[in-house]
């Protein structure tokens, strides 16, 4: 009778380990863990490429040690987060600060229709040939449209240089629409530049992003 009773007991814990297994966790990831949105991460880590990780603008360094919070050494901090395609990246409304020199991301666009850039140029509602030296700045840069149809100079590392219109916002604050071509939101420090800007600084469009320097020409 006792070891009837020992092996019934034994089968109702094994089905109740089972039942455990199948019933879903509100478990959420730490450092490098899973995620599909930034409610999936603990504490104030965010969702980057589906892994856990430290907001770079946030301060707090959970993953990579430390703990002091810090303001972003350029002064802007993200203004939330934006999830595409299951991805979910920072939103900006500044930029870091101008100078004589700033340094930025030159990414490369298409400004004609049906390209990158989805919607006509924000400055003038026109599209742009591939063989015009135009820009689109990130939207703390872009400052509500105050730089429109101005000219800026573009250094590359190698030296070489390209003055070129902004006819646009890269916006760092809305994305993944049919307005932005469904790309995500750009980075803070952006300029977005046409092939001809690309072609004029000597640089290889097949890698897509460089570093550079630019100010107002």
């Amino acid at each position: 009778m006792k070891k009837s009773l020992l092996v019934h007991l034994s089968l109702l814990s094994s089905i109740f380990f089972y039942f455990t297994l199948l019933i879903p966790s509100n478990a959420v990831s730490s450092c490098d863990g899973p995620c599909q949105t930034l409610d999936d991460c603990d504490g104030q880590l965010i969702c980057i490429n589906g892994k856990c990780s430290d907001d770079p603008d946030g301060g707090a360094h959970t993953c990579s040690g430390g703990s002091s919070p810090s303001p972003p050494m350029d002064g802007c901090r993200s203004s939330g987060t934006l999830t595409c395609n299951g991805n979910t990246y920072p939103t900006y409304t500044c930029s870091p600060p101008e100078s004589s020199s700033t340094g930025a991301k030159l990414t490369l666009n298409n400004f004609s229709e049906g390209g990158d850039g989805g919607a006509p140029s924000e400055c003038d509602e026109s599209y742009h040939a591939k063989t015009e030296l135009v820009v689109a700045l990130s939207t703390g840069w872009y400052a509500g449209g105050s730089k429109c149809g101005q000219m800026i100079r573009i250094t590359a590392a190698t030296g070489s240089s390209v003055t070129a219109k902004v006819v646009d916002e890269c916006d760092s604050e809305h994305g993944c629409d049919g307005e932005h071509a469904y790309q995500p939101p750009c980075e803070n420090n952006v300029v977005d530049g046409s092939d001809a800007v690309w072609e004029a600084l000597g640089l290889d469009k097949d890698k897509g992003v460089e570093s550079v320097k630019w100010s107002m020409a």
